[in-house]
């Protein structure tokens, strides 16, 4: 807009934008960066350095959920969330109830469903699973609740579930 409320008119006759009349748009766009560069990104780091992806404790997802990243549950899943190379971690306001599987998982919200670690399971002192642990290295800390069985050995957590698996006694023919 030009002194006195008259509007700035284009050579077509359309109205000016004020700011591009007076170059404050070429100046704000010259020291401000570009949008995709002030995006905030929404991902944790891990203790690793690497990233994670993170369900916020608003977010509910019903259905499989599967990766190739480090993830942090503080929201509801129901389903099954398998992370074969990766941490799975259930945030303090997580709450999952699914089959759980991942190369290590922590829990530190509430998880009702199996849980499967590759190299480990955590649960932490206010941590809840309701359901069998398969694992080769199992932490549970004071105040925990685990209510299943557990299973613990390298073919522990590669294999299916424990309770629900039937055994074959097989024999070298000698």
């Amino acid at each position: 807009m030009a002194l006195f409320g008259k509007q700035e008119k284009n050579d077509d006759g359309s109205p000016r934008d004020a700011a591009a009349a007076s170059g404050a748009s070429s100046a704000r766009s010259a020291s401000s960066p570009a949008p995709a560069a002030s995006g905030r990104d929404l991902r944790a780091t891990s203790q690793e350095g690497t990233t994670m992806a993170n369900i916020g404790k608003s977010i509910t997802i019903s259905g499989d959920l599967t990766g190739e990243e480090d993830l942090v549950i503080e929201g509801k899943v129901e389903g099954k969330v398998t992370l074969p190379n990766n941490q799975l971690t259930i945030g303090s306001n997580g709450s999952v109830k699914a089959e759980v599987s991942a190369k290590s998982v922590v829990v530190i919200g509430r998880v009702a469903g199996d849980v499967r670690g590759a190299e480990r399971v955590e649960i932490q002192g206010t941590g809840i699973v309701e359901g069998d642990v398969a694992a080769p290295k199992l932490v549970v800390a004071e105040g925990a609740v685990l209510n299943g069985s557990i299973s613990m050995g390298a073919k522990a957590a590669a294999t299916a579930p424990a309770a629900t698996t039937p055994t074959a006694d097989v024999r070298k023919a000698g």
